[in-house]
């Protein structure tokens, strides 16, 4: 009796949906980078949209706030190897690679947004 409901409890149950179009790439071989988006201009908004351009390209932003005013996006590395930075570079699109070694952040990279970003996202309602 014991067998019979087994089986059929693994034909009958539900299987997962699976949809195309929802995975985003990881980048590199090794583990997600872990990324903080700071807004240095007075912009509303800004580090909520660099957020969502990193988040597109498999970034895994994990905090995003208001920081200190900056003219030019700054991206600093804050642990891990410095490419890493190059590739938060790429996703958005400008800002300058630095090292900046901070082991009190639970981050990889730092961004701190400049007048110089502009988002390329599309419009959201």
């Amino acid at each position: 009796m014991f067998a019979l409901l087994s089986v059929l409890a693994l034909i009958l149950r539900p299987r997962p949906e699976q949809v195309a179009g929802h995975a985003y790439p990881i980048p590199g071989p090794g583990r997600r980078i872990r990324v903080e988006v700071l807004n240095g201009t007075r912009r509303p908004g800004l580090a909520r949209a660099a957020t969502r351009a990193l988040r597109a390209k498999g970034l895994d932003v994990v905090f995003f706030a208001t920081g200190p005013a900056a003219d030019s996006t700054r991206i600093l590395v804050r642990q891990g190897d410095p490419g890493q930075g190059r590739d938060v570079a790429e996703g958005l699109g400008v800002g300058r690679v630095a090292v900046a070694p901070d082991t009190l952040r639970r981050v990889d990279v730092t961004v701190l947004l400049g007048q110089d970003y502009r988002p390329r996202l599309p419009l959201h309602p």
